[in-house]
């Protein structure tokens, strides 16, 4: 019984990759939210499927990170392997290949200067081209203000254009500190709040060892 589940699970799994996993994928790579995903897919998927599929993709390729950039942690690679059971049933399995240390940064700090009139979507968008996109985060607590101040946290959305609405609301936020690349999508969704007086945080320029605050 516990082989036929584990096949059943595996099956599944597979099917779902097949049919829906990649689109959902290159779809989000594309900036496309889980809502107009939903729309585009061929094959019915739940909702939170979806969900669950961008938020793992995000972890994976390092559009979202637990750790605070610039921390000196483990950091894992992984590969699928495949593997055949006595019955000669195909499966998949992650494994890590191999684990390196992000070196730690001791950051250049400084407060983004709110009154002199700079425009923060510019100053951000020039510090991502001098920086890379790559590398550059910023923090969210989304997760943790969507269940400490749900009424704020709805409030807050509200001040933002809908498609931006929907990627944020479209995520699996968890409850703590997430950190996502400073993306455009980012960029534009900080700024908004942050003219609105109702975010706060810390963008990373981790090749310029730069942080600054926003507050």
């Amino acid at each position: 019984m516990e082989k036929q589940t584990y096949f059943q699970t595996a099956l599944a799994n597979f099917t779902f990759d097949v049919a829906s996993g990649g689109a959902i994928r290159h779809l989000a790579d594309l900036d496309y939210t889980a809502a107009q995903i939903m729309k585009r897919l061929d094959f019915p998927t739940p909702f939170d499927r979806v969900q669950q599929t961008i938020w793992e993709h995000f972890l994976q390729t390092g559009v979202l990170r637990f750790e605070e950039p610039g921390k000196a942690v483990p950091k894992d690679t992984y590969e699928y392997i495949t593997e055949y059971d006595a019955y000669g049933r195909k499966s998949f399995r992650q494994v890590a290949v191999h684990s390196i240390k992000e070196p730690e940064i001791v950051w250049n700090e400084q407060t983004f200067p709110r009154q002199n009139g700079i425009n923060l979507a510019a100053y951000l968008a020039e510090k991502c081209a001098e920086n890379g996109e790559e590398t550059a985060y910023i923090s969210c607590d989304f997760g943790l203000k969507s269940r400490r101040e749900p009424a704020n946290y709805e409030k807050m959305l509200n001040l933002l254009e809908e498609s931006d609405r929907e990627y944020l609301l479209g995520l699996l936020w968890e409850r703590r500190l997430i950190y996502h690349r400073l993306n455009r999508r980012m960029r534009k969704i900080a700024n908004a709040l942050y003219q609105h007086k109702v975010f706060t945080g810390n963008c990373y320029f981790v090749n310029l060892k730069e942080k600054l605050i926003l507050c």
